[in-house]
């Protein structure tokens, strides 16, 4: 009940219940995919209280909270109605396939993170406690309590299994029954067997990571099918039995084989770019990199990795390091900020993220500053690319993924040195990046504005900001000013109004209109890029119904920055009493860096009004 209240905000700010298809959770964020995310107001999400901010991209439309998110997700699942991980409607848009792919396992992935997190915890803990001559590593107590991270990896097949099962709304019990199945003595790693006298590889289940991926997503083609060709009253008592008995052959001869070749080939990839360009070279990349891949929403895509070489190999050569040393170098930057700031606002903004990055949750250091001052990217590329660096020249390896108060695990079994390089590297990546913030600097506010809006090159291979011409000549008017709350808020996306001197309307970009309203009052255009702008005449104009408006183009018409496409007749609706102010609006703001309004007093037509930075 605690998080009700933000619950009910939080869905109708994203468009209500019914533009919810589905919401799943990682570990800092709820993760929404909307039918319509134009309809989402973003920027008021943003000002919730419990949100650190909002990334939109091709996988999902991510609501950044933090760890409280664990709690966050009952609560909404429960206003939802959803007793699964979904909630599936029909939105009319297909998928692109990779899309598809790339959320479904990152959602999926996420749940099985926190076994994984505690069982790696626990073997940091195991490793102090032995360390130290407290419990020794041969009692019983020391293996009582070590069995619950073997039992985590060993069994790894079944969380994958429920987990998947839940995404892809299959029946959880059936596909723990063929993990299990396939973890038996009978199966798992036994040699000489065959099936209708087809002799069958063999395979070792409980040390791979694909085939019971395989076998879900075609165990759910399986129950589809059966759906279709079996009478209803039948279902209920052959359906099960016909998805076990189709599945469980089908995945020892090929999802068998198949899963273990591409296990096999993540680790040839790593072990050749290790052999070619050296291991060192991806450690300290990734974490020199990282903060970059939670901005864009992208830092999931290294957990079928990981897990594919604790599965396979019993430790990870890159990723685990990595990503630890790259959050303390994180938490580095903002404590360099912290020590440089004068300001108390500012050290209290520091001072809360780089605790927050210290325990692990890097998010409101990364969205809170780093987005912000651009600066602190820098230090984490010196500081974590150095951290990474000496890791990977030393060979660090992870034995659980952990963050950094698992560190202990690094010991694995009695390897001191392993521990001890990975100290050192994770003090020089806090230590490197700290200092590199520190002399960086903290711009100032008018700094960082012109840094967004500074001039840059642009060619067909990079674009990197998008200029919008004002569509009248005017006097500039802050949309904050604009007296109509829908646009003030930003709630319909950044811009900026114009008092109107004259009354035609010219179009501000190179695009297609892809709406007008019946009125004539408004226009919608959508750049070949994608940026979605929308001009409205007047507040309130509506009410007009089309008097004082004319238009020259209609929908689906092509038209180029300056032609003229409305016109309004200014005095008519001042005369009238409404207010004439032409509002501009990216109404898919979310989907870039920023939109920033110019502060020229006023404008022409062939003046730029609006910068989208890509």
């Amino acid at each position: 009940m605690e998080y009700k209240e933000f619950c009910l905000q939080l869905i109708e700010l994203v468009g209500g219940k019914e533009n919810i298809q589905s919401v799943t959770n990682c570990m800092t964020r709820l993760r929404f995919k909307l039918n319509d995310r134009s309809i989402a107001k973003t920027d008021e999400i943003k000002e919730l209280a419990d949100v650190i901010d909002v990334v939109s991209n091709d996988v999902a439309y991510q609501v950044i909270i933090g760890t409280q998110v664990q709690d966050i997700r009952p609560e909404m699942n429960k206003i939802l109605g959803l007793s699964g991980e979904s909630k599936q409607t029909d939105s009319g848009e297909k998928e692109k396939f990779i899309t598809m792919a790339l959320r479904i396992l990152s959602e999926a992935m996420g749940p099985i993170l926190i076994p994984i997190m505690a069982a790696g915890l626990l073997a940091g803990i195991l490793s102090l406690v032995s360390l130290t001559g407290l419990v020794s590593a041969e009692s019983s107590t020391y293996l009582i309590l070590d069995s619950i991270r073997q039992a985590v990896f060993f069994f790894l097949p079944v969380l994958i299994a429920i987990s998947f099962a839940r995404r892809l709304e299959v029946n959880e019990y059936l596909t723990v029954t063929i993990a299990l199945t396939l973890m038996s003595d009978a199966i798992n790693g036994a040699k000489g067997l065959d099936f209708l006298g087809l002799k069958l590889p063999e395979t070792t289940y409980s040390n791979s990571f694909f085939p019971i991926i395989l076998s879900i997503i075609f165990m759910k083609y399986v129950g589809k099918a059966l759906e279709k060709v079996m009478p209803k009253a039948l279902q209920y008592f052959f359906n099960p039995v016909l998805i076990l008995i189709i599945t469980l052959p089908v995945t020892l001869i090929l999802f068998g084989p198949l899963g273990t070749y591409i296990g096999d080939g993540l680790n040839f990839v790593f072990e050749f770019i290790g052999n070619t360009f050296g291991s060192w070279s991806v450690v300290m990349l990734y974490a020199a990199l990282q903060p970059f891949l939670i901005t864009i929403g992208a830092g999931n895509f290294i957990i079928p990795i990981f897990m594919n070489s604790y599965a396979t190999l019993g430790y990870d050569p890159v990723f685990t390091a990595a990503w630890i040393i790259s959050d303390i170098a994180v938490c580095g930057a903002v404590v360099g900020y912290f020590f440089r700031s004068k300001d108390q606002k500012q050290k209290q903004l520091f001072g809360t993220t780089a605790f927050s990055a210290f325990m692990g949750v890097t998010e409101p250091a990364v969205y809170g500053v780093f987005v912000k001052y651009r600066r602190p990217y820098i230090a984490v590329m010196i500081g974590g690319g150095l951290g990474g660096l000496f890791a990977g020249l030393m060979k660090v390896v992870g034995y659980a993924p952990v963050g950094l108060f698992g560190l202990a695990s690094f010991i694995g079994k009695d390897n001191y040195s392993n521990f001890y390089m990975m100290l050192i590297a994770v003090i020089i990546g806090f230590v490197g990046a700290g200092i590199a913030a520190f002399i960086l600097g903290i711009p100032n506010d008018e700094e960082v504005e012109a840094k967004q809006a500074a001039p840059v090159e642009m060619d067909a291979e990079a674009v990197t900001k998008l200029l919008i011409k004002a569509p009248v000549k005017g006097k500039n008017v802050a949309l904050s000013n604009v007296n109509d709350k829908a646009f003030s808020s930003s709630a319909l996306g950044k811009g900026l109004g114009i008092e109107p001197e004259e009354d035609t309307i010219h179009a501000p970009v190179d695009g297609e209109v892809v709406s007008l309203f019946p009125t004539n009052h408004a226009i919608g255009i959508k750049t070949d890029y994608g940026v979605e702008i929308l001009i409205h005449i007047g507040i309130n104009t509506v009410e007009l119904d089309g008097k004082y408006f004319e238009t020259f183009v209609k929908q689906g018409d092509k038209v180029s920055v300056g032609d003229a496409i409305l016109k309004a007749d200014m005095a008519g609706i001042r005369g009238e009493g409404y207010d004439p102010v032409v509002i501009t609006v990216i109404t898919n703001t979310a989907d870039y860096l920023d939109v920033l309004p110019s502060h020229d007093t006023s404008l022409s037509s062939e003046e730029d009004c609006l910068t989208v930075v890509v």
